[in-house]
């Protein structure tokens, strides 16, 4: 799960991580309010959506008088704004972030992450800030520091401390810095982050170590245990179906093709939908009903599948194991009569109860067609589905 900058800068500041002071606004007059609180002579207001990019796109400016910050909030609030995260359709911009300006010396570059080749979290530090880390990796990747975490999950000091050895800092600010990274460190453990990145990291005039952007993303499986950031979610942010999904506690994710898939198990979803694109067809989401799914759950998924506009057609592929096949059939048989089911529809049934899961589908009055296996599952929807 992703937040917004603001979010972000205030767990930062939780772990003791300077920040600059800034205000949340929704309108042009409340910048200009949250403005005259901060210290000036320059203020910068940013655009709060979930993307990286935002300066080159027009979302953050950076203003030298109240009536520039409120001139500025007008610009950006409602606008449609495209990075090279966002797509060509780009996302709407609610609220902007107004914080006071910072006279920047150096930009450092400085994330947590969580290394899924290395199977642990890793520190990147770089004297490239500002830029994308991608593009430093790219061009110069002798400039990217890294310390890997052992299963204790904390950094040694002198770990901390080599992070920005080579980033031309004096003994001061590298003790600073190599502090600050430690409490990133401690705040990515604590809230189960797989990222928590800073971007640009700040050398200010005066020689102070300050976060000027922040983004971070959560793992969604463990925001149980951290109620305080999984109440940071903005739905506004979130695809519709994918946020009524987890509202139904269905694990749904839209993808951009036009069959639509209802599995039970991880790996079986992504055997079909590798089935499917080698029948020639697109999936248009992956939705794991789960081992564990009640007749309930399955209708709830299936509904939310069909309410994605771009499907054309539904292939159910279902290995009857905790979740049995009879429960599937009444919660496809349910969902398809619920929302009037017009769509091709091919079903294929294995495993715990597969029989009377296949009496219940025949005796639906559904029209469907069945598959003995996924190949052929895959193909028999690609053809209804194809043009």
């Amino acid at each position: 799960m992703n937040v917004h900058e603001y979010q972000a800068k205030s767990l930062l500041a939780q772990f003791n991580i300077p920040v600059p002071q800034g205000g949340l606004a929704e309108t042009p007059a409340q910048a200009r309010a949250v403005a005259e609180t901060l210290p000036g002579p320059v203020w910068v207001v940013k655009a709060q959506i979930h993307a990286g990019g935002r300066g080159k796109g027009g979302g953050v400016k950076v203003c030298k008088s109240l009536d520039a910050v409120e001139e500025a909030a007008g610009a950006i609030l409602g606008m449609q704004l495209v990075t090279h995260q966002t797509g060509p359709e780009g996302k709407k911009v609610h609220k902007v972030w107004v914080e006071q300006g910072t006279n920047v010396a150096r930009e450092l570059y400085l994330a947590v992450v969580l290394d899924r080749t290395a199977q642990c979290l890793s520190v990147m530090a770089s004297p490239d800030g500002g830029m994308d880390i991608e593009e430093v990796a790219q061009n110069t990747p002798d400039h990217i520091h890294i310390v890997r975490l052992d299963g204790s999950h904390s950094i040694w000091p002198f770990q901390a401390r080599a992070l920005f050895a080579g980033c031309g800092l004096n003994p001061k600010q590298v003790n600073a810095a190599a502090a600050l990274a430690m409490n990133l460190v401690r705040l990515a453990v604590a809230k189960d982050a797989v990222l928590v990145e800073i971007n640009p990291l700040a050398v200010t005039d005066a020689g102070d170590i300050v976060a000027l952007d922040a983004k971070m993303n959560f793992d969604e499986s463990a925001l149980k245990r951290h109620p305080d950031v999984a109440a940071m979610e903005d739905q506004e942010e979130c695809d519709p179906l994918e946020f009524k999904a987890r509202q139904l506690g269905v694990n749904y994710v839209r993808l951009g093709g036009y069959v639509g898939t209802m599995v039970n198990g991880a790996g079986l979803a992504m055997a079909t939908m590798d089935a499917i694109k080698n029948a020639g067809a697109e999936p248009a989401n992956f939705l794991d009903a789960g081992g564990g799914a009640n007749e309930e759950m399955v209708a709830a998924g299936f509904e939310v599948m069909l309410s994605d506009p771009h499907v054309r057609g539904i292939l159910i592929n279902i290995f009857g194991g905790i979740l049995h096949c009879d429960v599937v059939a009444s919660g496809v048989v349910n969902a398809a009569r619920k929302v009037n089911l017009q769509l091709p529809l091919v079903v294929r049934l294995e495993g715990t109860n597969v029989e009377a899961g296949r009496k219940i589908l025949a005796e639906s009055g559904l029209n469907f067609q069945t598959a003995t296996s996924m190949a052929e599952a895959a193909r028999k929807i690609a053809d209804a589905t194809r043009g």
